[in-house]
């Protein structure tokens, strides 16, 4: 090979690289303001127009999962003894299709979850390095699976105990002979259940959460330690505000949230970015403190 030939190999080598780094650099340039809310309003945009096709799809099939919902409910009824079949009514012409209407958004935005999480990781991904890009398909389906997981133990769990609650207030009250009768809104149970749903559905996106955290290194193990308790406070209040008030229902949403959080801990620990040397002296000096106070 030629001197000339060498030469010219090594200038188109160099180029080549030059090319790739420059490809590379622009990749990793960051976005401005303007950019990310271009970037912003797109995955809104798709979303949105995922989530009404889902909730054609859910209205197809509204009256099966107005079935599945009611099943706790029923159930519920037919333990407390109550007279009659059970029944949710409209108290206007056209509450029952708003009614509906709110149940097929419900069946929708557990359709489309997939495609909304994908949209949410694609808008947080060009803030992220290249090895936790590569988390989008385990992110998208467990948030999937969590999300919709979350929902059906509500159902499962919480939905019995909480109707058998409200309607074990049904009866004769008194020497009077005064009853009580459920009469249960269509539209008022829906948005009871949804708001339940959407309640379970988000407590269990928590261990991800955390795990995402902290492999991008905003939270550690430690500090997740640190504010165990005041977790423990907060997941008992949000309990509080979104179920009945018996202390069965709080306790079945309470619990899991308190143990999802212990899991993040775990996923933390195995996963995440390790605490530095200052993290781990102030958590000594933390526990150290505390046993003296004990």
């Amino acid at each position: 090979m030629s001197q000339e030939q060498v030469a010219a190999k090594s200038e188109t080598s160099t180029t080549g690289a030059a090319g790739n780094a420059e490809e590379d650099n622009s990749e990793d340039k960051p976005m401005s303001f303007w950019e990310h809310l271009d970037e912003l309003r797109k995955r809104l945009v798709r979303s949105i127009l995922v989530f009404f096709l889902a909730c054609i799809v859910g209205w197809e099939v509204r009256e099966k999962l107005l079935h599945f919902l009611t099943v706790p409910f029923v159930q519920a009824w037919r333990e407390q003894s109550l007279p009659g079949n059970p029944s949710l009514h409209f108290g206007a012409p056209a509450a029952a299709f708003v009614a509906y209407f709110k149940l097929s958004m419900i069946g929708g935005a557990a359709l489309a979850s997939p495609f909304i999480f994908y949209q949410l990781w694609a808008f947080i991904a060009p803030g992220l390095y290249a090895r936790e890009k590569r988390y989008v398909i385990p992110f998208v389906l467990f948030s999937t699976l969590l999300f919709v997981g979350g929902g059906l133990f509500g159902w499962r769990a919480a939905f019995p105990i909480s109707f058998g609650y409200f309607l074990s207030m049904a009866g004769t009250v008194g020497d009077q002979g005064i009853t009580i009768t459920p009469t249960v809104m269509m539209g008022d149970y829906l948005d009871f259940v949804a708001q339940l749903l959407l309640g379970f559905g988000i407590i269990f996106e928590i261990p991800l959460i955390v795990l995402f955290l902290s492999i991008a290194g905003i939270v550690n193990y430690l500090q997740l330690i640190m504010f165990g308790r005041w977790f423990v406070f907060a997941a008992f209040v949000l309990a509080a505000v979104l179920t009945p008030p018996d202390i069965t229902s709080q306790l079945v949403m309470a619990v899991p949230m308190c143990l999802l959080y212990v899991a993040s801990i775990g996923l933390a620990y195995v996963f995440g970015k390790p605490p530095t040397d200052a993290q781990r002296a102030a958590y000594k000096k933390r526990k150290e403190k505390e046993v003296t106070k004990g």
